[in-house]
């Protein structure tokens, strides 16, 4: 009799070890020129941003650049407006507001951000039109890496690099310009009389543009990116993302033009792979949703031109929400919306009333801690203080400075001052009183700074002055 509880032991041959490559190699993508709906939205709104971004350093404000970063002054000139390294914080405000404003439209509207305006995807944007008046269409570009070296393949190749070369070079050196200034750089770089800095980051900036937009594209959104890992945390059921519907589209199958896909037994996919080609990443967006489709819309307007051509209606691939991919209707104000708007709102108030109200004057006081108090020959108490005063104007000012709290007391010192544009200067103060004076052992008291040149231009701080117990 068999055992029930005894298991029969079986020779099982070992499973043959092969060697696995953890990374995948990469295939190059031969995208093919589509246009329609999406890509003329993403034509009129990269336009303006390269306008803007190659015209702005040469546009000039109150005689000065528009815009320029001056790392070695420490100071930085924004449309007529002065900064110093006193207003990071405000920098860090305004960092902190467009994090938060990418984060409430990639709930609202996933990734047009790196569809649309991405640097990344506007430079690879150009390269790849680049490459496509030079190499030809996408078949054409095929054929020609297929083909052994030849004179005329050579002069493509040529022409395509250096076109690239040219775009990365002009970006590296405007970019550069925004913090070195672009007409005395332009005027050097002509005339080769460049310090050794502004040189080694206009090569660096035009490699790294050449290289990326040129070379690695998709893989800078697959896998340098980001912003491509975490974007999920910010989608909900009702985020709207490029889509394909597959209810309608399956089963896929090609057919005739003419013909009736419920005849057939199919769906209103063509698989035509229209949509795979169009893609720069190189995905097939009817696999779902993945972390490498930047939401161009490229294989939206791609399968729209096919469904016109088959009399279908549009929207097989589209923007829509995964609650209505389920059959339900999307929530267009929904809370996570309306609490990003309104946070959104405060913060972008706040900070324009901040900029509004600026004073570009700084004024702190820091009292001896060495010393409480000097005791004077006269019966007299003595505190001594140290002022930094900031003059963050460009302007060069002469400063009054002044003092309140205490009824009588001498402020003691050279209290005029002038500072020029940024400049940083430390200031010590005596405050005497007398003890009949002072009511308490620690009183409140205010140093005030005025430019006697210019009235709105004045700060104030707050302090201590302290007598014996």
């Amino acid at each position: 009799m068999t055992d029930p509880e005894r298991i029969d032991l079986q020779e099982i041959a070992p499973a043959e070890v092969g060697e696995i490559d953890l990374y995948q190699r990469r295939e190059k993508i031969y995208t093919r020129k589509i246009e329609g709906f999406f890509q003329r939205i993403r034509l009129f709104s990269g336009w303006p941003l390269l306008v803007g971004y190659f015209l702005l350093p040469w546009l000039y404000w109150d005689g000065r650049q528009a815009v320029l970063f001056d790392l070695p002054e420490r100071k930085f000139d924004i449309l007529g407006l002065t900064f110093w390294p006193q207003d990071f914080p405000m920098l860090a405000f305004l960092l902190i507001i467009a994090a938060f404003g990418l984060f409430a439209v990639t709930t609202f509207a996933g990734r047009i951000w790196c569809g649309y305006t991405c640097p990344q995807t506007v430079w690879t944007s150009i390269f790849m039109w680049l490459e496509q008046k030079t190499e030809g269409s996408r078949n054409q570009r095929v054929k020609l890496d297929q083909a052994p070296w030849s004179a005329e393949k050579i002069a493509r190749k040529s022409a395509k690099h250096i076109s690239w070369l040219f775009v990365a070079f002009v970006t590296g050196f405007t970019f550069v310009g925004y913090f070195y200034p672009v007409r005395d750089l332009a005027g050097s770089l002509l005339s080769l009389g460049l310090d050794s800095w502004p040189p080694y980051w206009i090569v660096f900036f035009t490699l790294a543009t050449y290289i990326n937009a040129g070379w690695m594209r998709e893989q800078v959104c697959k896998y340098m990116c980001p912003y491509a890992r975490f974007q999920s945390v910010m989608f909900d059921h009702d985020t709207l993302i490029v889509s394909y519907d597959g209810g309608r589209g399956e089963p896929r199958g090609s057919r005739k033009r003419d013909a009736n896909p419920g005849d057939l037994g199919l769906g209103d996919c063509v698989d035509c792979e229209l949509c795979v080609q169009v893609c720069p990443t190189g995905i097939d967006i009817r696999d779902g949703l993945q972390y490498e489709c930047i939401g161009c819309a490229l294989c939206v307007d791609a399968c729209d031109s096919v469904m016109d051509k088959m009399n279908y209606p549009r929207g097989l691939i589209r923007y829509t929400s995964e609650r209505e991919l389920m059959g339900g209707r999307t929530h267009w104000l929904r809370p996570r919306i309306i609490g990003y708007g309104a946070v959104l709102m405060l913060m972008v108030g706040v900070f324009s009333y901040t900029m509004l109200t600026r004073v570009p004057l700084e004024l702190t006081a820091i009292r001896d801690r060495n010393q409480l108090f000097i005791p004077t020959d006269t019966g007299a108490i003595d505190n001594i203080y140290t002022l930094q005063l900031v003059n963050m104007d460009r302007e060069m000012h002469e400063f009054q400075i002044s003092f309140s709290g205490i009824d009588g007391a001498e402020l003691i010192g050279d209290t005029v001052h002038t500072l020029n544009g940024g400049e940083v200067r430390s200031i010590s103060l005596r405050v005497r009183a007398e003890p009949a004076l002072l009511t308490v052992p620690s009183t409140e008291v205010m140093f005030e700074v005025q430019a006697t040149d210019s009235p709105g231009l004045h700060t104030m701080t707050e302090s201590r002055f302290v007598k014996p117990l």
